[in-house]
This record gives structure tokens, sequence and C-alpha cells, in this order.
């Protein structure tokens, strides 16, 4: 007979303990494994928020370069004022109401109005040294404060966009009083209707990181203080030409866009909201891929379509023309089909392109072309969602026309008020000799002897 169970010889004592504590140990292994493993979630997922939101927050560097080389020599100083300051104005408002208003407890339309944020109950006793709160922090997914980080430097980069249309002409405390209710208040109700699942995310809007909701937002309220603000003096002459207002540092304009690109990488590949998985870290790798491509593409068509449009192959037209494809794509840059960036990015060049010479035509001043840029190209972005992102038309509409007219009434009503009591803009004396030494005191290139203004000239030969 051969080894069947008759041939079975029991176990002894001393084998069934070593075997029941060799299962013991597989045991309390996976289970350390498991608990090494949600930690180490957490810890991806806390550092991807802290990092990506960290080159966020590198955009303001790239907008101040933008900014302060687009503007002549005299009013360079003024926007570096302007910028650290809207940074941390913008920062503050939202810590004190906005983020609340955005995110916590949101109904249909708001959050929770209270003040101040800060750590759960749960990190803060594990902070004190209770090491049974831990299990609870890392089921959290992510530090609490890491996802406030990320989400504030958003704001931050709204109001930048502001900034720029609004250069040479805006007084510097109506714009941080705009600044301060821009953070507090109108991006975060729009925040709560999409991000935080009010009203629009439930129609169904899709806008992944913020074409509609950070540059529309910024864009709409920029249109409307330039035009209760008004044109710089003389931008548009009494003949119907424009005149030319000539860049002082294009290399700094230039190298501003290059660290706007880069942030760009946190700002889309940030919203994926996680990097704890390998589906993770594979979205977020398509992310940065569509991200850059989309740029490239509206780099390469805004050469193609600035002299027809233009007349000229102009450089800051094609500057904007890598933002308009970067605002483009941030509507939907989790497309697996990366040849849909770049027909996306390119339209994006096309489309600002052609809103900077329809701003010429409307004879609205925008310095930098940031409503063509950040405005327009957000439009057509969020619109795009339906091509291959799988928005739904309806849903897409209704929310740019919601976030549109929401934001520009309420930004129309803040900058009249401004304009009413304050003066929204400086007097023309100031705009005239600049507001570095009228304001400030202080020249951004003091080695430097300022030119004259050639229509200045003409003038007071005209006259002689």
């Amino acid at each position: 007979m051969g080894r069947g169970i008759s041939g079975f010889k029991a176990p002894g004592r001393k084998t069934l303990l070593a075997s029941a504590l060799a299962v013991a140990l597989v045991a309390l292994g996976t289970a350390a494994h498991a608990t090494v493993a949600a930690e180490a979630q957490f810890v991806l997922n806390t550092f991807s928020f802290l990092i990506c939101g960290a080159l966020v927050m590198w955009m303001c560097a790239g907008f101040t370069m933008l900014e302060a080389g687009s503007v002549r020599t005299k009013n360079a100083s003024m926007i570096c004022m302007k910028n650290i300051g809207l940074y941390s104005i913008a920062g503050l408002a939202y810590y004190l109401v906005g983020y609340n208003l955005m995110y916590v407890d949101v109904g249909q339309w708001i959050g929770s109005v209270q003040f101040l944020y800060g750590p759960s109950a749960d990190e803060l006793a594990l902070l004190a040294g209770d090491e049974g709160a831990q299990s609870a922090v890392v089921d959290a997914g992510s530090s609490k404060m890491s996802g406030w980080f990320f989400q504030m430097v958003f704001v931050a980069t709204t109001a930048s966009i502001i900034s720029g249309t609004l250069a040479e002409r805006v007084n510097l405390w109506c714009f941080f009083i705009f600044t301060a209710c821009l953070a507090a208040v109108i991006y975060p109700l729009v925040g709560a209707w999409t991000w935080g699942e009010g009203w629009l995310y439930e129609l169904g809007f899709k806008d992944f990181a913020g074409s509609t909701i950070v540059h529309s937002t910024g864009g709409w309220a920029a249109l409307a203080g330039a035009i209760i603000i008004g044109p710089r003096l003389g931008k548009f002459r009494d003949d119907g030409s424009i005149k030319p207002t000539p860049p002082s540092n294009i290399p700094a304009v230039t190298l501003g866009v290059f660290i706007l690109w880069l942030g760009w990488f946190g700002f889309n590949g940030g919203s994926q909201l996680a990097l704890a998985s390998t589906i993770d870290a594979v979205a977020m790798s398509i992310v940065f891929v569509n991200t850059n491509l989309a740029a490239a593409a509206g780099v390469v068509a805004a050469i193609i379509v600035s002299r027809p449009i233009l007349g000229r192959v102009d450089l800051l037209a094609v500057l904007n023309g890598a933002i308009a494809g970067l605002v483009s794509i941030t509507a939907a840059p989790d497309l697996v089909d990366h040849y849909w960036a770049v027909v996306i990015g390119a339209i994006g060049g096309v489309v600002v392109v052609g809103g900077i010479k329809l701003l010429e035509v409307c004879r609205i001043d925008d310095v930098v072309g940031a409503v063509p840029a950040h405005l327009f190209a957000g439009i057509w972005g969020t619109i795009a969602v339906c091509i291959a992102g799988g928005g739904n038309i309806g849903a897409q509409l209704a929310g740019i026309a919601a976030v549109g007219v929401f934001v520009m009434a309420v930004s129309s009503i803040i900058w009249l008020v401004l304009k009413k009591t304050m003066g929204a803009r400086v007097s023309s004396e100031v705009e005239s000799l600049g507001q570095d030494a009228a304001e400030l005191g202080i020249e951004a290139y003091p080695e430097f002897m300022l030119m004259p203004d050639q229509d200045d000239l003409d003038d007071l030969r005209r006259d002689a």
C-alpha cells in the first residue's frame, strides 16, 4: 500500500506549537506591513501636496518677472510690491475665512461661515504624544494642513492675473483691498460650487485643475477692473491708433513664462490630489506630459498666427501662447490620448492672439494680455473637456456662464465702490511720472537714464 492517509503521522505537540508561532509571526508581519504601507501612503500624499504647492507658489515669481518686464521701467518696482503683497494678503484672507467658505460643510452654494483653520484634533493629539491617534491621522490620507496649503496657493495665482492687467495705473491700496475680497469671498464661492461639491459639481461640471475656477475667475475680475478703471493715459489715441508701450525687460518676461511653465506641473500634476498608488503615479505622469505638450503647441500656434492677426511675429503674443496653452489644458490634463493636448493647446494659442487683437479693437487696456491668456483660453479649455474628457456641454456652459456672471458682477461692484470712495486709479501726475518714483520712492533701474515718452516730446515740440 502506498503512503495514503493510513500512512500519515500526526504531528507532535512541539510541532503544533512551532506551526502556531510561525502563523502568528506571519500574521503580525502582514499587519505591520499594512501599517507601514498606510503610513507610507499618508506621507506620499502629504509630500505631493507640499511639493506641488511649493511649485505653484513659485509661479508668483513667474508672474512678477513677466509683469515687471512687461511694464515700462518707471513702474517695475510697483509690480514687485503688488505681487509680494497680493500673495501675502491672499494667503491671510484664505486662512481667515476663504477656505472654510470653499470646503467646510459646503451645501449647494456656500461652505461654513467661520474664522480660521487648523490641524485636526487627531493630529494635535499625535503631536502632543498620543500615539493612539496615529491610526486616525493616517486614515485621513494626508495631513490636513498640506491640503490647505495646496489650495491656498491657487487663490494667489488668481489674484496675480489681475495685477498684470491693471498695471501702471491702479491704486495700490485699492488693488490690495480687492485682492482681500477676491481671496476671502469671490474665489471661495466659485470653488464651493465646484471643487467643494456644490451645485455646479452636482450638475456635472468638470474642471480638473481650474481653467474656469482659477483662470477665468481671475480673468473676469481683471476684465471688470480694466473696463471700470480705464486704459492708461494716451494708450488709445483720438485718431484710433494705439500708442506703443514697449516692455522694459524682454528677457525677464521670457524667464517669467518659463517659471510659470515649470510651476504648472505642480498646478496640474498636484491636482491629481494623491500620489500613494501606482495608478496615481501613472495618472500624474500623463498630466505632466499633457501640460507640457499643450504649452508647446500654444507657442507654435501663436508663432504661426501672430503675423496675419497682429501684423508681425510678436514675441509677447508668442509667450502668451505658452500660457494660453497651459490654461487651455488645465480643465482636462488627464486625457489619455496625448494628441488631444496638442490640439487643445494649439487652439489656445490661436485664441490668445485673436483675443489680444480683440481687446485692442474694443479699446480695453490689458498690459500683459492676461485677459486673453487666462479668461478667453480658460473658457476654451473648459469647453474642450467635452471633446475628449467626457464633459457634458450643458454643464460646462452653465459653469462658464454662472462663474462669468457672478465674478463680473461682484467684481464690478467692488471696483465701482473703490473708484467712488478711494479712487481706483492713480492721479495723472503719478501715472506720468511713474508709480515707482511717485509712490514708492525707489526705481527698479536707478543706473539707467529714463528716456522721455515720445508722445510727450512730440507735444512739447508742437507747443514750442
